[in-house]
């Protein structure tokens, strides 16, 4: 059981058996909701998941590190990953900065060389990890999820039969707005971002690389006339998030039933937005 769910039945203070009994009570609620015990290949996919992630955050630490001090000397440089190596380059060209400054540059040239290395080895298992699995095969062929988000959606789902429906799927992972209604008065606010941070987050990236080609022209997905409506009356940053709640709950729908995904005959419950 999720524990913010069984904290609510702890009478008293936190031990032992004030936990015990917490447990024994929340247990017996016809509502409550049970966590999916995951297998030994599910919980080694999620370390490479886990290990890709640390690996991108260290080479994000180190980029701007290097950024920084860069800047300190008057040299900068545009954004982006991109742009880092020519960056380096130009360092190591410039003979009016100090010797023990091009050597520390070098240092961490190198650092970030590796980690480029790590992360495309990591990257090129976790594709061979979603080719092989037929299910994940069908999760990438959505527009805006690819083969990193279908991935994650399977990897992060271990029991997708125990939503009732694609909605209460998107709630899991946090993209529905939170509610503050009360006296009758509905009060919806930004989303709630429970759940699953690195399954959210790819969602989210992969819906707004989808909204930028739609909002170019040069989207096929079938999503596109109802993403060129909606960018008329509401900011691309929500569309964005309305685009990655769609995409769960399409994702939802391929991993219960084992359809394959047509993009241009997107199911009528999911064309509505709110």
């Amino acid at each position: 059981m999720p524990p913010q769910f069984v904290k609510p039945y702890v009478k008293s203070q936190k031990n032992d058996a004030a936990d015990a009994e917490a447990i024994a009570e929340a247990v017996q609620r016809p509502t409550m909701r049970f966590v999916p015990v995951k297998t030994v290949e599910q919980q080694a996919a999620l370390m490479l998941v886990g290990v890709r992630d640390r690996l991108i955050r260290n080479r994000t630490q180190l980029a701007n590190a290097i950024r920084g001090y860069a800047m300190e000397f008057g040299l900068t440089a545009a954004k982006g990953m991109a742009h880092l190596d020519p960056l380096l380059e130009r360092i190591q060209a410039d003979n009016s900065l100090p010797a023990l400054a091009r050597e520390l540059f070098e240092g961490q040239g190198k650092e970030y060389t590796q980690l480029e290395a790590q992360i495309s080895e990591v990257d090129a298992k976790l594709k061979a990890w979603q080719k092989a699995d037929e299910c994940s095969r069908r999760l990438a062929q959505i527009s805006g999820i690819g083969p990193i988000g279908a991935a994650l959606s399977l990897m992060k789902t271990p029991a997708p039969a125990m939503f009732q429906s694609g909605r209460q799927f998107a709630a899991w992972i946090g993209l529905t707005p939170k509610d503050h209604s009360t006296g009758g008065k509905v009060r919806l606010g930004v989303i709630t971002r429970a759940g699953d941070e690195a399954l959210r987050s790819v969602l989210v990236v992969g819906a707004t690389a989808l909204l930028r080609v739609v909002r170019n022209g040069k989207s096929k997905s079938g999503l596109a006339p109802w993403l060129e409506q909606l960018l008329k009356r509401k900011p691309p940053k929500l569309v964005a998030v309305a685009l990655a709640n769609k995409l769960a709950r399409i994702a939802w729908k391929l991993m219960v039933t084992g359809d394959t995904y047509k993009a241009k005959s997107t199911p009528a419950a999911l064309t509505g937005v709110t």
